[in-house]
């Protein structure tokens, strides 16, 4: 070969060499790009596989949870008793509808500190515990493992020998209160919202649990500790309401050492009532089992631009006409609007003043309900209540949209009427198993139920003969803040002749300032109604990409458009260096906050129209100390 031609042939060899690196360079980019597109930012050793993951490859993979079947449990129950197994039974069917792999364990494998590959350890009804299992349990959960609990955990000894609620002061910081009788088959336990796992739970949903097994009612006294419910029932029980709440806690979750833990007063297999009852514990349930391990979550504030709490003033216009003056002079020096709920029967007496009451608010119908139902046939029913509402309407030149009739319950032929009425929301009297309104659909139509969730001024003044304006004060401020603590809507009804009289006024006044200083929304019936219809047909969606990317999806399948959503994220996970992308470029972005070293990433999303759907990326890096 020629020298000339041997030149030529290397030139070509290193040309080949160099257009195969540049295309190897470049692919690796364009991985690296995907890479970085689909799971955020990563490091080169995640790219490397673990052993784990090639064993779990080779072998398949460990079963992440543990249920420890206690020998030393069994061994305190009656020899016929099967209440261990049966709960035991519940929560295997539970984790595999989850789809969560899961093996038993026995007393001796915690005692031998054989538990530390898991990632959560269920203690099902373990009352009985040995001093070696409780040591061990304490590690595991310092070195950042999870623990499920129910009942009354470590309260015995394994020889069966009481020891005390000690388990539950170090672990879990609560102090046991007191047991729940069974004077009564079932008792309602009231769920908080605005937390991570009560997450698309309606906030106040109360639960029916069986009271069979005596369940528990604690305190939280450790600050590393949140309450999520309470046995308390405000509307039958005597007492502080504040205190009530505080040492009713019935389920809690928190953290000790690097570990996390949930604690239910009760077993899942107590839970009875309603299809509501399994369908909102399940989502509880399926909340607990994300947050305790590690997956994120994210869950809608239910009111606009975050807000603790809404408020709404109802005052009842039936009598004693004259006194809404006194009213209307608070209402306009605290800037505050008003749901005036009128009865058809007084507007004669001064039509100008009713008109007027659009100013501060907005004109609803109050209708004598014992008088309506003396009427049998339906058509002549709609026809009243139709005629009473185009009379308020005439007077007050708009549109007339709720109603509160003066009954603690309605039929369902008397709800299909108001419907066909027109009206879009109605108050009930009712006990309700939430503290947020629900929407009721027949069919085509549908209509807003907002339920009374605090004592009203009969209940304080005419029941309990509260004169004094401190007592007053108190009494309605305890229902501020347990309205507040569930993150619900302070629907304040009151009369003219009681809490609008003169010698009362002012504690409205007070009231409303203290509203107004604790994040409160006070809103109008409408405004209330419309918010919480567009809020149903929201829906959140997370996933996590990789190990520094959260999906949060956002999608509204309503007809209205909906602004001022706020959406917490809990990235369970401490972070930093958190940034916001969208997945779609030109998509709408979100106003976002955050702290370093927080899980939690607020998103302001706003103008979300009818139909559209928008997925935000959430980036950042584990929060180092």
């Amino acid at each position: 070969m020629a020298i000339g031609d041997k030149n030529r042939f290397s030139s070509h060899i290193f040309f080949l060499f160099l257009t195969g690196l540049i295309v190897l360079i470049f692919s690796a980019l364009v991985y690296l790009l995907i890479i970085r597109t689909v799971y955020g930012r990563f490091s080169a050793s995640q790219l490397v596989p673990s052993v784990k993951a090639v064993n779990d490859l080779v072998f398949g993979t460990f079963p992440s949870t543990a249920i420890l079947n206690s020998d030393y449990t069994k061994n305190i129950l009656a020899e016929e008793s099967s209440w261990f197994e049966d709960n035991l039974k519940t929560w295997q069917k539970s984790l595999r509808n989850l789809d969560i792999k899961y093996q038993h364990i026995n007393d001796e494998d915690v005692e031998l500190g054989g538990i530390n590959d898991y990632h959560l350890i269920v203690l099902s009804g373990c009352k009985s515990l040995s001093e070696r299992e409780v040591i061990q349990l304490k590690k595991y959960l310092e070195n950042g493992g999870s623990i499920f609990a129910t009942g009354g955990t470590g309260s015995y000894s394994e020889d069966g020998k009481w020891r005390g609620w000690d388990f539950l002061s170090d672990v879990f910081g609560i102090t046991f209160r007191k047991e729940i009788g069974n004077d009564d088959r079932t008792k309602i336990h009231t769920l908080r919202g605005g937390l991570p796992v009560t997450a698309n739970i309606p906030t106040g949903f109360s639960l029916n649990i069986a009271t069979w097994d005596h369940p528990i009612a604690v305190e939280v006294l450790d600050p590393r500790t949140t309450q999520i419910s309470f046995w308390y029932n405000h509307q039958l029980e005597d007492g502080l309401v504040r205190e009530g709440i505080k040492e009713t806690a019935g389920i809690v979750y928190g953290n000790y050492g690097k570990g996390r833990f949930v604690w239910m007063g009760f077993e899942i297999n107590s839970v009875l009532g309603r299809q509501d009852d399994y369908v909102y514990f399940d989502r509880l349930f399926n909340n607990c089992i994300s947050w305790l391990t590690y997956k994120p979550i994210a869950y809608l504030r239910n009111w606009p631009n975050g807000y603790r709490g809404a408020a709404m003033l109802a005052p009842v216009i039936s009598d004693s006409l004259k006194n809404i003056n006194y009213l209307l002079s608070v209402l306009g020096e605290a800037k505050a609007k008003a749901t005036f709920f009128v009865s058809p029967s007084i507007v004669g007496q001064d039509p100008k003043l009713i008109k007027n009451l659009v100013n501060h608010g907005e004109v609803a119908a109050y209708i004598n309900f014992e008088f309506v139902n003396a009427i049998s046939d339906n058509n002549n029913l709609l026809n009243t209540i139709s005629d009473d509402k185009m009379m308020l309407e005439k007077i007050t030149g708009v549109s007339v949209d709720g109603i509160y009739p003066s009954v603690n319950f309605l039929a369902e032929s008397t709800i299909k009427t108001l419907m066909a009425s027109g009206f879009k929301y109605f108050i009930s009297d009712s006990l309700d198993d939430r503290s947020v309104p629900k929407t009721i659909k027949r069919k085509d139509e549908k209509i807003i139920s907002i339920s009374r969730t605090v004592r009203d001024d009969y209940e304080v003044i005419r029941d309990f003969n509260l004169t004094e304006r401190d007592l007053q004060f108190y009494s309605y401020q305890e229902d501020v803040d347990r309205i507040a603590f569930e993150s619900g809507l302070y629907l304040f009804k009151m009369h003219m002749n009681y809490q609008c009289a003169p010698e009362n006024i002012e504690v409205v006044r007070d009231l409303i300032r203290d509203i107004k200083s604790k994040d409160y929304w006070i809103a109008t019936a409408s405004e209330i109604a419309e918010w919480s219809d567009k809020k149903d047909f929201i829906e959140l969606r997370t996933q996590k990409r990789g190990s520094s990317r959260v999906a949060v999806t956002i999608t509204n399948f309503g007809s209205f458009n909906i602004n001022y959503l706020v959406v917490d994220v809990d990235l369970n996970q401490k972070a930093e260096r958190v940034s916001l992308d969208t997945e779609i470029i030109g998509t709408k972005k979100a106003h976002y906050k955050h702290e370093d070293g927080s899980q939690f990433v607020f998103m302001l999303i706003d103008e979300l129209a009818a139909g559209e759907s928008r997925t935000y990326y959430i980036d950042y890096d584990k929060y180092n100390l």
